[in-house]
């Protein structure tokens, strides 16, 4: 997900989002001990997505 997308979304899409992220992130958990992961760059790329999320949030409660 880009940074323009991010900063374009409301704030219960963006909480949907996360919810969703975290769901999807379990998952890869499950699919690396079974030695089933396809592409394990998704790992990181999906933490980075939800603190980038995160951060969008507190910015938009603080403001």
């Amino acid at each position: 997900m880009k940074k323009q997308e991010i900063k374009k979304m409301s704030k219960d899409e963006a909480i949907k989002n996360i919810n969703k992220l975290k769901k999807d992130l379990f998952n890869f958990r499950f699919q690396k001990v079974n030695s089933q992961v396809i592409n394990p760059a998704k790992i990181g790329e999906t933490k980075k997505t939800i603190a980038r999320l995160k951060t969008l949030l507190k910015g938009k409660i603080n403001a």
